[in-house]
């Protein structure tokens, strides 16, 4: 029996099971203090950071993201359904989807048990907002579907 779809599950199930042990690795290390408790790997550069955020990417509707854990569970189920009903043409596709889902489920899980997401990985050489494992899958997810999309040629008839 073959399984529909097959990186698209190795890869959301991939990235939701590392998305959340690095989450429950950083509350279990780290304190939760202003200033945050953080953690130099290359001191000025990159360091391991505790902060929690209520709201999307970049802090965005951190007084009022309520709605984004239903939005973050109704895009998990639309991508479930997918990699369900729809076969997915090319690893290409089945990775960048399922790297989607992941990012979508393992922040949209944190939202609706905790209120927030756990958010650890601090650039600091550029200032970068702090983010975790789930934020970095959704973004290789997307360059994957990119990929993907330049890679497939044209159908007959199309330019």
């Amino acid at each position: 029996m073959s399984v529909r779809n097959r990186w698209f599950w190795i890869a959301a199930g991939a990235g939701l099971v590392l998305d959340q042990l690095t989450k429950y690795w950083v509350a279990q290390t780290f304190e939760l203090t202003t200033p945050p408790d953080s953690l130099p790997l290359w001191p000025g550069v990159f360091h391991f950071t505790y902060v929690t955020n209520s709201g999307a990417a970049f802090s965005l509707f951190s007084n009022n993201g309520q709605w984004l854990k239903w939005l973050s569970m109704g895009v998990s189920l639309g991508l479930i359904l997918l990699g369900l009903k729809t076969r997915l043409p090319n690893r290409w596709e089945q990775v960048g989807y399922g790297l989607i889902l992941s990012g979508a489920l393992g922040n949209g899980i944190d939202r609706l048990l905790f209120g927030e997401v756990i958010d650890f990985f601090d650039f600091r050489l550029i200032r970068f907002p702090i983010f975790n494992v789930a934020d970095v899958c959704i973004n290789i997810g997307i360059i994957c579907l990119l990929v993907a999309a330049l890679k497939t040629p044209p159908k007959r008839g199309e330019l």
